[in-house]
């Protein structure tokens, strides 16, 4: 019976949102007499805190059993996992969060309502070394490690949280990657400042994800590409985005810097009412004096400042002229660019062109699940 149920399921998958095709049979919960890792390719292991057919009760033990190479997949059940998870192996790995057949396919549904994979710490996702995690000054940060991380990890459909921040407090970071390729389908990342974190050497790509935070809530020193997400603003401080780049000396070719293509930028539904007004929400602020932030055909609501971009701060008071700040084809209430700063680069059908995922990673990239069904 289970079988023909799945059957059914798998051919709604051409029209549902937000799925994987390659995964949604392994990520279905099933029925309690069906082996949870029924669908799952094979060697795949299973977490979960209360399921008797659990590998492990946590998502890191999991992650430390893993050998150094090969591909490696990882159910996790739904529930709350209170734990840090860090990946330090450079074989792929896929965690993949079980989903409920009665709401993964509802097509009103998103990141928010669908996913039943809490995991909620103070993350440090796909980070190699301490090394690794090293920011550093100046257009070139810390000294370049003689290492690399992940070289694909992929998580869908999973909340990550730092729930230990609020809008009192400082840096709070979800997610740290560095020196690895990551990227998410279908998740959440929670916190307020500094939640997002593509860090040296590292290339991210989220799609169809909800990004929640205050202030420079996506900052780095990589290349990071954002599609079909939600910007949700729970304060406004500093910018959403705070890029440090690279000089082309140092860094022949690099396109460092964050793209958001496709997506949304909002009041939180949770925003601090005191800190969120109309035309408070910087797009962005220069980490240094090379940054550069792309947005691609975005919605802006009424949260967002109409000049678009701030200086760093009193010490740096100027946005200097090397910053690459652009905009294609914004709207809603905080999409008209008439008032931005005389820096920012209001983009033509054809400049905006050059910005692609196959460009902005100098090749199509292969860690990338582009079958991924929005």
């Amino acid at each position: 019976m289970w079988s023909f149920i799945l059957g059914l399921f798998l051919s709604a998958v051409q029209s549902a949102q937000a799925l994987s095709r390659a995964h949604i049979a392994c990520q279905l919960q099933k029925p309690q007499n069906v082996h949870p890792l029924s669908g799952c390719s094979p060697g795949t292991l299973f977490v979960s805190s209360d399921h008797p057919r659990a590998d492990f009760n946590s998502v890191q033990a999991a992650v430390s059993s893993l050998p150094e190479h090969g591909a490696a997949t990882i159910l996790i059940g739904a529930g709350e996992y209170h734990e840090t998870v860090n990946v330090t192996r450079s074989g792929p790995l896929t965690l993949l969060g079980q989903l409920d057949p009665k709401t993964a396919f509802d097509p009103a549904g998103n990141a928010s309502t669908r996913n039943s994979v809490h995991i909620w710490d103070n993350h440090r996702l796909v980070a190699p070394s301490f090394n690794a995690s090293l920011i550093g000054a100046g257009p070139t940060g810390a000294p370049l490690q003689p290492l690399f991380g992940n070289v694909d990890f992929k998580a869908y459909n999973i909340d990550f949280e730092n729930r230990a921040a609020n809008f009192s407090i400082s840096q709070a970071l979800v997610t740290d990657i560095s020196y690895a390729n990551a990227s998410f389908y279908g998740c959440t990342f929670a916190s307020y400042q500094d939640t997002w974190y593509t860090g040296r050497n590292a290339s991210t790509y989220v799609v169809d994800s909800i990004i929640f935070g205050q202030t420079d809530y996506l900052f780095g020193f990589g290349t990071a590409w954002f599609e079909n997400i939600t910007l949700a603003n729970r304060a406004c401080g500093g910018g959403i985005t705070a890029w440090k780049g690279t000089n082309l000396t140092d860094a022949p070719g690099n396109r460092y810097g964050a793209y958001i293509s496709n997506s949304r930028i909002i009041r939180s539904p949770d925003a601090n009412a005191t800190t969120v007004t109309d035309g408070k929400c910087f797009l962005g602020r220069p980490w240094n004096d090379l940054a550069t932030t792309v947005y691609l055909r975005t919605f802006m609501d009424e949260s967002v400042n109409p000049v678009g971009w701030t200086p760093f701060d009193s010490a740096r008071p100027v946005i200097m002229n090397t910053t690459f700040y652009a905009e294609y084809d914004s709207f809603g209430p905080g999409g008209n660019t008439s008032a931005r700063i005389p820096l920012e680069h209001v983009l033509t059908k054809q400049e905006a062109g050059n910005f692609t995922i196959d460009k902005v990673f100098l090749e199509r990239p292969k860690w990338i699940d582009f079958d991924y069904v929005m």
